[in-house]
């Protein structure tokens, strides 16, 4: 079964401008706004996506990070996904800045589900039209539906 993002983006989980001057204050805002939507405290989101980054960055290059972590406390995979309104770095393997950010929260038991939807999410970049759609949205909504909309495949 594959998992669309509508089922695990959350609600009010979109920001459209996004402004922050470094990656901490990126993780740091969505932490704030992911608290509201999880009920798990800011400071142990804010805390898990620091730890998750010094293993490696999640910067994937082409101006995109996939932040995600695993917590206790949370009973289902929530999405949150932000446009910055200036890209900052994320040491990205290929050094760009980063200015579309995807937020993957996880139950800590949630193996395969969170993993699947790393995928979907990883799909959803790979395809040029759907960034492009990404970066020129005019607002929140046009963002929700770019991001909820089924994947086109172009697979045989």
């Amino acid at each position: 079964m594959t998992m669309n993002l509508s089922d695990i983006l959350a609600r009010n989980g979109v920001v459209s401008a996004l402004k922050a001057q470094d990656k901490k204050q990126v993780l740091q805002s969505i932490a704030e706004r992911a608290s509201k939507v999880t009920e798990v405290a800011t400071h142990d989101i804010y805390t898990a996506l620091l730890q998750r980054e010094r293993l490696s960055s999640t910067g994937l290059g082409s101006g995109i990070a996939i932040p995600h972590v695993k917590l206790a406390g949370l009973t289902s995979i929530v999405c949150l996904f932000a446009r910055l309104s200036t890209p900052v770095a994320f040491e990205s393997h290929d050094e760009q800045p980063v200015d579309l950010v995807f937020f993957l929260l996880a139950p800590e038991h949630a193996g395969g589900d969170h993993l699947k939807a790393l995928a979907r999410i990883s799909r959803l970049v790979r395809d040029p039209a759907t960034l492009e759609a990404l970066r020129s949205a005019k607002d929140e909504a046009a963002l929700t539906r770019v991001l909820t909309s089924p994947i086109t495949s172009h697979a045989a």
